[in-house]
């Protein structure tokens, strides 16, 4: 895959455009000489991490033939107050509805995604705890 390149937009304003060819628009608050126009790069990192794990629940639950209606992922970063401010803590709650779910095959198929597959938090691991939980309907 090809890299990532992320190119100053001017202010605090910046483009990335990704290894498949999207892009994404990164800026900050102004108080840190930013317009708000766009996310911060850590609430990419929680995005990151939530939409990778939230392919990997889905791909695991259609193979197992749960019909979801509804997927919410919410992802919450505890922040160090001194610099350079990673996170601390990371909690994400799956909450998952849909015909006839089986609470075994919701509980395998988060388990597999944070403990095996998601990329993402296998890359957090080791720096930064993250926990989770799932709640159907």
């Amino acid at each position: 895959m090809p890299d990532t390149v992320i190119k100053f937009q001017g202010g605090m304003k910046f483009s990335a455009v990704t290894g498949s060819g999207h892009e994404i628009m990164m800026d900050s608050s102004p108080e840190f000489g930013g317009q708000n126009t766009a996310a911060r790069p850590m609430e990419l990192l929680l995005a990151g991490l939530g939409g990778c794990t939230g392919m990997d629940v889905i791909s695991i639950l259609k193979k197992k033939k749960q019909e979801v209606t509804s997927f919410e992922i919410i992802v919450k970063g505890k922040r160090a107050e001194e610099h350079p401010k990673r996170y601390t803590g990371i909690e994400v709650e799956f909450v998952i509805k849909g015909n006839n779910l089986s609470e075994e095959a919701v509980k395998r198929a988060v388990e597999l995604s944070m403990d095996k597959y998601c990329s993402v938090k296998a890359t957090l691991e080791g720096n930064t705890p993250v926990k989770y939980h799932y709640r159907i309907g």
